[in-house]
């Protein structure tokens, strides 16, 4: 289905009839197919929610609606339509920002929160000439480090055709905004229980920032994900599942 989010259209996918409700953010311009395979896995006992944000797969958002104040509004806007009173909201990569944010905006709305090979902050200014001189080849590349797992030729072909699907300007707009509104989202003031799931081989966040991520959140858990890159929910999703399940049996208070 599509939800409208902002003026713009948003692909999305509502699966599943658990007890509790997962709802996924991808990162940076990947598409909800991010979150497939695990969403696949889950929906027979949560009820699973993914969508395109701005800028990412079949999102009607034109490259100048590509901006962080946006993506959490759209969050928002896609639980209210959904009528999702409460969630887990888990972001992976660039979305983990998103994530965190509405979290502090409306803890209320959240049971908990997941973050995967999460970027707390947008870290210093992008270089985005490639992205716009030669997309191909910078998605050909930035692939290619997300995933060095040996026996995931597949999960890099997959890779690329979802981050190709985007605007080129839209990917470097992602990029460019998020470091232009300087987002660093408190980490301290988040009050819903959160896990932190981070790849043990990441080379784009390394996992050392996971460990500095749950650090400095109250309460935080940290799982190292063995053998795992930036996208494990692509590469390791019944791991990932796994770690999410167990930790919201321990952590969160039966729904």
């Amino acid at each position: 289905m599509f939800v409208e989010a902002g003026g713009f259209l948003l692909n999305t996918v509502d699966v599943g009839s658990g007890p509790r409700t997962f709802v996924a953010h991808g990162g940076w311009v990947g598409s909800w197919e991010l979150w497939q395979e695990p969403v696949q896995l889950m929906q027979p006992r949560w009820r699973c929610i993914a969508y395109d944000h701005r800028g990412a797969g079949a999102s009607t958002a034109p490259p100048e609606a590509v901006h962080p104040r946006g993506l959490v509004e759209d969050l928002f806007a896609v639980l209210d339509h959904l009528g999702v009173e409460r969630c887990v909201l888990a972001g992976e990569s660039m979305g983990a920002m998103t994530c965190l944010q509405a979290v502090l905006e409306g803890p209320d709305r959240f049971d908990g929160l997941v973050l995967v090979d999460g970027s707390p902050a947008a870290g210093g200014p992008p270089d985005t000439a490639l992205v716009r001189a030669d997309y191909p080849a910078y998605v050909a590349a930035f692939v290619d480090a997300c995933v060095p797992e040996p026996d995931s030729e597949h999960v890099r072909r997959w890779g690329r055709q979802i981050l190709l699907r985007a605007d080129p300007e839209a990917a470097a707009r992602m990029f460019e905004s998020h470091h232009e509104e300087q987002v660093a989202p408190d980490l301290t003031a988040v009050t819903v229980p959160t896990l932190v799931l981070h790849g043990e081989l990441d080379a784009v966040v390394p996992v050392e920032v996971g460990r500095q991520v749950a650090a400095a959140i109250p309460g935080a858990e940290l799982v190292v994900l063995p053998g795992t890159g930036h996208v494990p929910t692509m590469t390791r999703p019944q791991l990932v599942v796994d770690a999410v399940e167990e930790w919201a049996a321990r952590a969160l208070p039966r729904p």
